[in-house]
């Protein structure tokens, strides 16, 4: 089986998700990759756009969930951008990366994040 990829990295938003009071109430910036599989032959063969998924509705999407209703765990704003790729478009699995460059942990670091893999049949077997 094919499987071929859309690739969005580095997408910055600023949101307020988080364990502590602070996180709530000042916000930090998050940045999240995604990685879309679906078979891409068609939109390659035929050069239509249509064939494909829009990177500006994929964008649109990764914006509202990071900039909404706030989380406890970039965890769980990892599973929404998750369910709502899958529910969207027509891919067969998607994975999110959520970083956290700004985490409230003692030390230095590039960022903090989680990584999840979803696919259309585990969605389904929810």
């Amino acid at each position: 089986m094919i499987m071929d990829k859309i690739i969005m990295k580095e997408m910055s938003f600023y949101g307020y998700h988080g364990v502590l009071q602070q996180e709530r109430d000042l916000g930090q910036t998050f940045v999240v990759d995604v990685e879309l599989g679906l078979d891409l032959r068609v939109a390659g063969e035929s050069d239509d756009p249509e064939m494909t998924v829009s990177y500006a509705d994929v964008y649109e999407v990764v914006r509202r969930v990071v900039t909404g209703r706030p989380c406890n765990l970039i965890e769980a704003v990892a599973e929404r951008i998750a369910d709502r790729l899958l529910d969207g478009f027509l891919l067969r699995e998607v994975l999110v990366r959520v970083k956290k460059p700004g985490a409230p942990v003692p030390g230095h670091f590039g960022y903090m994040g989680v990584e999840i893999k979803r696919s259309r049949e585990t969605m389904e077997e929810n």
